[in-house]
This record gives C-alpha cells, sequence and structure tokens, in this order.
C-alpha cells in the first residue's frame, strides 16, 4: 500500500512538472512546428522513463546502462521545470517593457534560444558533477580533548542502481587513503533490497582505520529491512551504534563514540532512538553522535553532554534550488554549524547520490574531520 501511494503521489508530481513545461515553456517557443514536435518527443519519453524508474530502482535487475537511462528523467524534468519557471518569470517582464514589437519579439527569440541551451548545459554539468567526489576537510574544536583524532565520514551512499560494488570498491580505496582513526557511516547507506545490495557491502570490510569502522541506520534502511540490514553490516565486522557508545582512543584521552536509530523509526514503530541510552556513562569525556537526521537534534532537550553531532540525510539539496524546500525541513542542511555554545554539527551532503545520476550545487563528498582540543 505504501508503494501504491508513493507511485501515485511521485507520478502527480512529475506529470504537473511535464504538464507545466509543455505548455508554458515548449508551446510558447519561438520554434518552427517541426522543432517544437521533436521537443515535445522528447519531453514526453522522459516522462515515460520517469514512471519506469521506480521499479528499475527497487527491483535492480535491469543492466546499468538502462538503469542509467531510467534514472535521469527525474533530474532533467525537475531542472527543466525550473527553468521553464523562470523563461516565464523573464517571458512577462519582456511582454511589459516599452519596446516596440520588434525589439520585444528579438528578445523574446534570444531568451528561448538561450532557456534550451541553459536546459542543456545544466543537465549536462549536473550529470558531470555527480561523477566525482570531493574530499571535504573540516578542523573540529572539542573541548577537554586529550589527543587528536581523524574521523573520516561518509553518508547516504545509497547502494542499488548506479551505486554497486565498483563505486563502493572505488571509495573504499580513497577512505584508505586518508589515514583515519575511525571510520564513520552516518545513514542510508542501503537503498535496495539486501540480496542485490550484499555484493556492495562486502566490499566495506576492506576499510582500513585504527580504531574501527561505525554505521548508524538512516530512514532508508527502514524500507527494505532493518534488522537485516544491521546484522549483515555487522557480519562485516563495521560496528552498527544501536542506541549505545564505544569508547575511541588511548585510555584516558579518547572519546565517546554514540550512535541512535534514525527518528524514523517513531514511523516504523521499532527501532527507534534513544538518546538517554546512547550517552549513558559518557560523561567524563567528549562525545560525538551519530544521527543520520539533522532534525533530530529537536528532540534533544539538552545537548550540553554532546560536543559534536555528525549528521547526512539532506545531500546538501543535492540538485539545486532543492536545498531551500530542504531548509523548510531540516535546520542544518551542509557543513559545520554551530548549534550553541556547548554542541557543534556537521551534515555531509552525501557520498553518493538518490535518484538520478546528478548533482548541482552540492558536491558529493567524503568527510575528514580532525578534531582537536
Amino acid at each position: 500500500m505504501s508503494f501504491i501511494i508513493f507511485f501515485s503521489v511521485f507520478t502527480i508530481v512529475f506529470a504537473f512538472q511535464t504538464y507545466v513545461i509543455k505548455k508554458r515553456l515548449i508551446n510558447k517557443l519561438d520554434f518552427n512546428y517541426k522543432t517544437k514536435k521533436y521537443l515535445s518527443l522528447f519531453l514526453y519519453l522522459t516522462f515515460f522513463g520517469v514512471l519506469l524508474y521506480p521499479a528499475a530502482r527497487y527491483f535492480p535487475v535491469v543492466p546499468n546502462w538502462l538503469y542509467f537511462l531510467l534514472s535521469l528523467p527525474i533530474g532533467v524534468i525537475f531542472l527543466t521545470f525550473i527553468i521553464t519557471l523562470l523563461h516565464e518569470i523573464i517571458s512577462f517582464g519582456i511582454s511589459k517593457t516599452k519596446y516596440t514589437k520588434n525589439r520585444r519579439e528579438f528578445f523574446k527569440k534570444g531568451l528561448d534560444i538561450g532557456a534550451v541551451s541553459f536546459v542543456l548545459a545544466t543537465n549536462a554539468k549536473a550529470m558531470d558533477n555527480a561523477r566525482n567526489i570531493e574530499l571535504e576537510v573540516v578542523d573540529v574544536k572539542i573541548k577537554n580533548l586529550l589527543s587528536p583524532y581523524k574521523i573520516v565520514q561518509i553518508s547516504d551512499v545509497h547502494i542499488g542502481g548506479l551505486i554497486d560494488k565498483e563505486f563502493i570498491k572505488n571509495l573504499v580505496d580513497k577512505i584508505n587513503l586518508l589515514g583515519a582513526d575511525i571510520v564513520v557511516i552516518t545513514g542510508d547507506l542501503v537503498d535496495t533490497k539486501l540480496e542485490y545490495a550484499k555484493p556492495a557491502l562486502n566490499e566495506l570490510a576492506n576499510i582500513n582505520s585504527k580504531y574501527g569502522t561505525y554505521f548508524i541506520v538512516g530512514n532508508h534502511e527502514y524500507f527494505h529491512g532493518v534488522k537485516p540490514i544491521i546484522d549483515y553490516v555487522n557480519s562485516l565486522g563495521i560496528k552498527t551504534l544501536e542506541n549505545e557508545n564505544v569508547y575511541i582512543g588511548e585510555e584516558n584521552k579518547g572519546f565517546y563514540l554514540c550512535g541512535v536509530y534514525d527518528r524514523f523509526g517513531f514511523r516504523y514503530g521499532a527501532f527507534e532512538p534513544d538518546i538517554n541510552k546512547a550517552l549513558l556513562n559518557t560523561q567524563d569525556f567528549p562525545t560525538v553522535l551519530l544521527a543520520h537526521q539533522p532534525k533530530y537534534i529537536n528532540s534533544i532537550e539538552d545537548t550540553k553532554g554532546i560536543d559534536l553531532i555528525l549528521c547526512g540525510h539532506t545531500h546538501g539539496g543535492q540538485i539545486f534550488p532543492f536545498n531551500f524546500l530542504v531548509k523548510l525541513e531540516q535546520p542544518y542542511v551542509r557543513g559545520l554549524n554551530v548549534h550553541n555554545e556547548h554542541t557543534l554539527v556537521y551534515v555531509n551532503k552525501g557520498t553518493g547520490f538518490w535518484g538520478p545520476p546528478m548533482r548541482l550545487g552540492a558536491s558529493a563528498e567524503i568527510t575528514v574531520l580532525k578534531l582537536s582540543s
């Protein structure tokens, strides 16, 4: 039932965007009939790809080249819809100028050519951006930390579809060059049935760090069997923090690493986050908390005992201007943020991507957090 509701809403949203692009952009272009006919055909084929995408995403048995073609339409339609709105605003402005009719028609034709060129350029740039993972190095000051530590954070990998075994193998190779004290994975690691994710997950067993690799679940793990995913990740030598903590570092010179289940657990009815359990007996040392969604901080009454919170979930918006919508839902979207005098919050923009293999204004990242006093 939940999939039917999701697919229905998904279809309505993209059908509306497709309708607006057709009526308010393609039909109004100062191009010949044949050109607009071909553009309309391409738009309809793109929308058809949107309808096929959910099946390809959650039952990834199609070859990668076909999956790639089916995953692009979501991003293409979204970006084209945004450009359509901009085109509409500028067209309205031109129509209200005091220029002569011929002058207005000249500007309108230039705008139309510019809009179509901008659609092509932004989509191409977004696809190219998704191929690269940037290294974000962040210095973090932690009170009473007696020894420096290096944490490498990845988040929102979304194994499934194009995020496959080869992608994870290359990611692990990058991580192993960084000399991490610990590696943390802050949720949404798996985004397909576990049976399809296992070959990619197995590569994570090759991560090297001084004190180990730690994982917390994100909201997407609940969609694909949270308990089997936790069990399988643990079998790889990666510790899932389930409302619990571990001591990291040299004796009396380290910190506590804590982790909670995702807040989606409240809707799921199980595997609910419990900050009190996660922080149990951590008061004598600095504390770093792993919580998938930045929004979870709003449910913590007092963050005095938490020095740093590491999150993901937002993807940094992934495709501009979606970051503005994310900001309506989450208190922090990306980067290092000062929550209050006691607590800092770092939000990783995501190491993989969800949906289309596209990023615009929000690069994929591996984060290196250098902790010192």
